[in-house]
């Protein structure tokens, strides 16, 4: 194989459990979490499922067909397992009808979502306990751990790409648990990832617009997107070129007749593609809740409109995008619990990042004494110098080293403008890590 998958543990049904704690409390134990198994076994999930839902060619007899599959598609398979992924997401739905938003004066988020969360939470063991076999009951607190963290926060009343990845990892662990069925390569995890994730979305959305969640650890415009990170890489997957199944995943071209990447700044043609294309479903929620002209409240996706190498170039810079910004960053894994999934040790594959500005900059449990300013006296600079003020952070250990430049900071045109908008505001260039290569690790 071209890449790696997610292992399943030996023997699921005899598995010891833990329950998932805590672990990353400083900069130091986020570059712990680089180099821990749990890193490892996320961006191999997440490439797995990236390199499924590339669109395939398929020789039968003297012709090659193309299969592509679409949140529409009518032949995507789903398995029974997935059926309940499925059911699992709609019964967490169906509770918002129990719990209407409050009605009164508020600055923030809705603290109604609180009580919705209590429910979810009262009831998380009864729901996963008829969602999953019986042989997996013993894991229902480790697994729904990630589950329940992967709606938002009830006391700061936000959501954000730390709960995203959190659902990830819910799902990552059924994968080790051998929950899902065995099918042909791509199978199940296309269904995953068009089923089930995209599910999950839907459902974050309603509570986004019901309980007026803020985003949690905002980048503010400079940001991708306010809530969400994982659908513009899947999405991005679904309108590469289509491959053989044991090729690697495109990094550059498009379908033949995927939309143009710039057309995610017109609403009309986003309105066309949401329902069967993740990267678009989520531009038409930022149309949604957002107002104005598309390069000014959502910057980043327009530059990325401009990409002229096709949508496999843009599924490259999003991997890419994604360890440098979600997975390196300290306010977003910080919240991430480890078990005996994912787990905390060390990966002994994992190489050990030089230390840099960015790494020095991340805050201390104990910061203090000894660390030196910039005259050379003892002070607490490292811990209280802005994240953002120094380098961006080295390519996660156990990868590739080096770094680029992100591959829409090139943008050479932008599409025409109406006379009556002001042109789109320019911006630093970003420099952020290569994706990981995928090899097999086995």
């Amino acid at each position: 194989m071209p890449f790696s998958t997610l292992e399943v543990v030996p023997k699921p049904s005899s598995h010891v459990f833990q329950k998932p704690t805590k672990r990353i409390h400083d900069g130091p134990d986020l570059q712990s979490f680089l180099t821990s198994y749990a890193y490892r076994d996320i961006m191999t999930f997440i490439l797995q499922l990236n390199h499924a839902t590339v669109a395939r060619r398929v020789t039968e007899g003297n012709s090659t067909t193309l299969h592509q599959w679409t949140l529409d598609s009518p032949n995507l398979e789903y398995s029974d397992p997935v059926q309940r992924l499925r059911t699992l997401i709609k019964k967490l739905e169906s509770l918002i009808k129990d719990v209407p938003p409050d009605t009164g004066p508020r600055r923030f988020g809705n603290v109604s979502f609180r009580t919705w969360y209590k429910l979810v939470e009262d009831r998380i063991t009864s729901l996963l306990a008829e969602t999953l076999p019986p042989d997996l009951s013993p894991g229902i607190e480790e697994i729904g751990a990630y589950l329940l963290g992967s709606f938002g926060s009830p006391q700061r009343l936000d959501y954000g790409t730390g709960h995203e990845l959190s659902f990830l990892a819910f799902l990552g662990c059924l994968w080790k648990l051998d929950y899902f069925q065995k099918s042909a390569p791509g199978v199940e995890e296309r269904a995953i990832v068009l089923g089930v994730f995209e599910e999950y979305l839907r459902l974050i959305r309603t509570l986004i617009k019901v309980y007026t969640l803020e985003p949690a650890g905002s980048h503010g415009v400079w940001g991708l997107d306010d809530n969400s990170f994982l659908p513009y890489i899947f999405g991005s997957a679904q309108l590469s070129p289509a491959i053989f199944e044991e090729n690697e995943t495109p990094t550059e071209g498009s379908l033949p007749e995927a939309p143009e990447p710039s057309s995610v700044s017109k609403a009309n043609l986003v309105d066309k593609e949401k329902g069967q294309n993740m990267y678009f479903s989520a531009v038409a929620f930022i149309f949604e809740v957002k107002k104005g002209p598309f390069w000014e409240h959502s910057p980043m996706l327009f530059d990325i409109s401009g990409i002229k190498d096709g949508w496999g170039k843009i599924n490259k810079g999003m991997v890419k995008m994604y360890n440098a910004e979600v997975l390196s960053k300290f306010p977003v894994v910080q919240h991430f619990p480890f078990g005996s999934l994912f787990r905390w040790e060390r990966d002994p594959a994992a190489k050990l990042q030089p230390a840099t500005t960015h790494n020095s900059s991340q805050p201390l449990r104990n910061p203090g004494a000894n660390a030196p300013n910039v005259a050379g006296r003892p002070g607490n600079q490292a811990a209280t110098a802005a994240p953002w003020a120094g380098r961006p952070p080295p390519p996660p250990a156990g990868f590739v080293n080096g770094v680029t430049q992100a591959p829409w900071a090139n943008r050479t045109s932008a599409p025409p403008l109406r006379s009556s908008m002001r042109a789109p505001p320019s911006k630093q260039e970003p420099v952020i890590p290569e994706a990981p290569k995928t090899h097999d690790r086995s």
